[in-house]
């Protein structure tokens, strides 16, 4: 498998591009891709998934740079089944390596999640996160909490079959800074639709939306 994709930026007039190759081996559960961009970073991964338990994935995650010789990775490892997901990544780094990990659980459209980042150089816990949400067929809720310090929630609301809204509220505390935005869409028809979004800081967003080809 071959992708390509690319980006210019019309304030500052830079331009960059990505292409991945993929090559898979299903007979083993093996997925090999490289990676490399317009910034002469080259990527490696190699992933190997459903052959030690089903659900399970192993993958190592290297990147390195020509120009300045800098080399990282990481390995990663996940387990996912139909009512839950659990996952942890570790930096190679002598110096003391980042272990992330994270966990999710579902029950009867009830959602909850965990994640979290130990810093054994500094034997610190860096992040600590929690999340819980609902979904129903026309209705989502979703709150977070990080660090303890940061907390928000939003909401979304399918009213009927053309039309869609969204609120969202998020603030630190021990500080004044509480965000709030709204959001609407609204669907003309099967390939057209209209969206709007505002927030506290009086920042308004339109778009228009079109299928070229459903």
């Amino acid at each position: 498998e071959f992708s390509t994709s690319g980006h210019a930026y019309t304030d500052t007039g830079k331009a960059s591009g990505n292409l991945e190759t993929k090559y898979k081996i299903c007979n083993y559960g093996l997925t090999f891709t490289q990676k490399w961009n317009t910034d002469n970073t080259l990527g490696t991964e190699i992933s190997w998934e459903n052959k030690l338990a089903e659900g399970l994935k192993l993958t190592l995650d290297t990147i390195f740079v020509p120009n300045t010789g800098k080399k990282s990775g990481k390995l990663k490892a996940s387990y996912k089944r139909d009512c839950f997901s659990l996952g942890s990544n570790v930096d190679i780094d002598f110096s003391g390596p980042t272990i992330y990990g994270w966990a999710v659980l579902a029950f009867e459209g009830w959602l909850a999640g965990y994640q979290m980042s130990f810093d054994t150089a500094k034997s610190k816990l860096s992040q600590n996160n929690f999340a819980l949400g609902y979904k129903a067929a026309d209705f989502q809720l979703h709150t977070h909490v990080n660090d303890g310090t940061e907390f928000g929630g939003s909401i979304y609301q399918k009213v009927n079959e053309k039309i869609e809204t969204s609120i969202n509220l998020a603030w630190t505390a021990g500080s004044n800074n509480t965000r709030f935005g709204i959001a609407a869409k609204y669907k003309l028809d099967c390939r057209t639709s209209l969206s709007a979004k505002v927030n506290n800081a009086s920042l308004i967003g339109l778009g228009y939306t079109q299928t070229l080809r459903p």
